[in-house]
């Protein structure tokens, strides 16, 4: 499941250089997540970066998508596969 920066969020900036999608940033009033990117950092880290270093925990998991384990490393794979490598 992609994750989601409540309203709590105080704009820090510590959230959106630790992704490694580049799934995170800034909105009009808060970060945001763009779930088409965020794997919750499978097949980068065991736990989501976002999440480690939140000071204030606003991020948790998005309930409009659900994704399992094999399916956020699938789309880790597609972010990641090449040019000539995408299906």
């Amino acid at each position: 499941m992609a994750l989601i920066i409540t309203d709590e969020c105080i704009n820090c900036d510590v959230c959106e250089p630790e992704c490694p999608n580049g799934a995170i940033s800034q909105g009009e009033d808060i970060y945001m997540i763009d779930p088409a990117r965020c794997t919750e950092c499978v097949g980068h880290f065991e736990r989501p970066q976002c999440v480690e270093v939140c000071p204030v925990e606003c991020i948790h998991p998005d309930p409009d998508y659900r994704e399992d384990h094999d399916t956020l490393y699938r789309k880790f794979i597609e972010l990641n596969a090449g040019p000539t490598e995408r299906a």
